[in-house]
């Protein structure tokens, strides 16, 4: 692998930093730096958020073992992250996976993964809000605004108020100024990342057993289809509902100072900081937690916030809910950021309906506010909608992770076609010391393949555990997917595809041609 040598050139100032392989011209405000760029795929990713809001569907379902899925999960996406950091290398554009399987592809590969990428971050939006469910009202009883929290329609409807609260706050930032949501994010994440390590460190003071617990079944799995591997399979949503998003460090490229050496060095650190304290966090908390017979662990009233409260000193544990809150808020502002230039980029080339709309930057704040204010709506609703679903959490997040393990694919398998072909890498990132696998290239990118369908065939299994009954939630990643998917792509074949095309406000005088207008496509 090559990474940028010592004294190597700078981005050139005129640089176009990839915008004019693509048509565009630069039209948003380039202010972030190095630190708020790793801390964009460090919020996103959300080592608190993720590993607290569902470590008690991962324990729950295959006890202590189901951390084997953390490692599992780690390699495959860093071979996607790798692949990715190439991309990020040559081209560091917002809406990242739209316009890279756009430029590896064809129109349709670039239309269906952002579409894919984009729907999936207003479900993960939506997501990830209702962790603060799970947090402040634990905090004080004051923020259980709607009934009991110990009523499970009670503790739903308030899920909504307060994430509709977060989504109204994170709306109004990313409207706002650039500049703000970067300042936001970064503090958010330093104090996200000064937590967790200390949670780790805490925990690990506190161990009351050894790490032979990983190495047994302890029962689960008994008398069920497929065994303990069948439980384990389930499991692994735990791990890869965390480890992903990595990409949104490129996403926002074109606001970052020199984007093409940043981005990729961002997407590496987010990732395996991720990896190695949320992984920290996971093993010391089952290995101090008083009781893991204890039924609470395997509640989503319990779960890795039970573990904490009772191994944390006295109010110390209240403040490390504290610091998960921060984290929550911080990984929405993130997720909403990277829904907003996946809505951006697509609208810039016509190909979302009222593409003009949509792709208007304020003139003074160079902020997208329209695909703020829109998405943040959305994720709303699905809210509502969703509001007297049980299996809300689950269902959210098992659909937002399969639909994003496919946009992914969208990207990695044309990358592999391409390199196959001998057009990947190309000749710059070496030459000019950017980030490039070299030979190892090719047999990175086949796990990155092979990783991204066996990971979406995983998820999408139809399991009543993950989706519910009746045979429609059971089989919801089909039913649902194909829909969300399906009714975008009739509009892309009745109206879209005829259209597409930068827009005149947000073109060059200039452009390469799209691979549809070399050698055609659907």
């Amino acid at each position: 692998m090559s990474t940028a040598p010592t004294g190597a050139p700078k981005d050139s100032a005129d640089e176009s930093y990839g915008l004019s392989d693509f048509g565009y011209k630069e039209s948003l405000d380039r202010s972030i730096g190095k630190f708020a760029s790793f801390a964009a795929g460090v919020s996103y990713i959300s080592i608190l958020t993720g590993t607290f809001q569902l470590f008690y569907f991962g324990f729950g379902t295959a006890g202590p073992a189901y951390l084997w899925s953390w490692p599992i999960v780690f390699v495959g996406q860093l071979c996607v992250a790798l692949c990715f950091m190439e991309l990020a290398a040559k081209y560091p554009v917002a809406g990242s996976v739209y316009n890279w399987a756009k430029r590896l592809g064809s129109q349709v590969v670039g239309w269906s993964s952002g579409w894919l990428m984009f729907t999936a971050s207003v479900v993960t939006l939506s997501a990830v809000v209702l962790a603060l469910q799970l947090n402040l009202p634990r905090l004080w009883s004051g923020f259980q605004i709607y009934g009991d929290a110990s009523d499970a329609t009670d503790a739903a409807v308030n899920a909504v108020i307060l994430g509709a609260i977060l989504i109204a706050f994170t709306t109004a930032i990313n409207a706002w100024s650039v500049k703000l949501m970067a300042l936001i994010n970064s503090v958010g994440v330093f104090v996200e990342l000064i937590a967790a390590v200390l949670i780790a460190i805490i925990l690990a003071c506190n161990i009351t057993r050894g790490p032979q617990v990983f190495f047994s079944t302890n029962g689960y799995g008994a008398g069920e289809s497929g065994g303990y591997l069948g439980a384990f399979l389930v499991a692994s949503l735990a791990s890869g509902y965390v480890m992903y998003g990595f990409d949104t460090a490129s996403s926002l490229g074109e606001e970052t100072v020199e984007p093409r050496r940043t981005a990729p060095k961002a997407i590496l650190r987010a990732i395996l900081a991720s990896f190695v304290i949320g992984g920290a966090i996971l093993v010391f908390a089952i290995m101090s937690a008083p009781n893991l017979d204890d039924p609470e662990l395997g509640t989503l009233g319990g779960g890795l916030q039970y573990i904490v409260e009772q191994v944390m000193w006295g109010p110390a544990g209240k403040v490390f809910l504290v610091a998960i809150v921060v984290a929550v808020t911080v990984c929405s502002l993130a997720v909403h950021t990277a829904a907003i230039r996946l809505m951006f980029a697509m609208a810039r080339d016509n190909a979302l309906p009222f593409g003009e709309k949509l792709a208007t930057v304020h003139p003074t704040r160079q902020t997208p506010v329209i695909p703020a204010i829109v998405i943040g709506l959305v994720a709303v609703l699905i809210l509502v909608i969703n509001i007297d679903q049980a299996q809300i959490f689950t269902v959210l997040t098992s659909i937002a992770i399969i639909m994003i393990y496919l946009a992914y694919l969208l990207v990695t398998a044309p990358l592999l076609l391409k390199r196959v072909r001998g057009e990947w890498p190309p000749k710059d990132l070496a030459e000019g010391g950017y980030f490039t696998m070299g030979r190892w290239g090719l047999l990175v990118n086949i796990v990155a393949v092979v990783w991204g369908v066996g990971m979406a065939l995983n998820l999408a299994w139809p399991r009543s555990e993950i989706y519910g009954e009746p045979w429609y939630n059971t089989w919801g990643a089909f039913v649902y997917i194909g829909i969300i998917f399906g009714v975008g792509f009739v509009w892309y074949l009745t109206v879209g595809r005829r259209h597409i095309g930068v827009l005149e406000s947000h073109s060059t005088a200039t452009r390469l041609p799209t691979a549809d207008e070399i050698g055609g496509g659907l």
